[in-house]
């Protein structure tokens, strides 16, 4: 487990989680909430459901990072 959390917080893998965090939240928030920025009545609630649909895409994309990582390892312990 400490070396799960190890990959995650990694420089490599939290830039590139945020990279695609920010470029696939701004494009889902767009088309879920674009309705209630142009109207100005984004509320609390919808603010907060905002920053979940960013939180998603870091979460998959870090998931997926640290999975292939971790595979890699096993590959080259097995290799060598």
């Amino acid at each position: 487990m400490r070396d799960w959390f190890a990959l995650a917080f990694s420089p490599s893998v939290v830039k590139r989680s945020l990279k695609y965090a920010l470029i696939v939240g701004l494009i889902l928030i767009l088309i879920n909430h674009s309705d209630a920025i142009l109207h100005g009545t984004v509320t609390f609630s919808r603010f907060c459901r905002m920053m979940l649909t960013v939180l998603v895409p870091y979460m998959v994309s870090t998931l997926s990072s640290v999975g292939a990582l971790m595979e890699k390892q096993k590959r080259d312990a097995e290799g060598a």
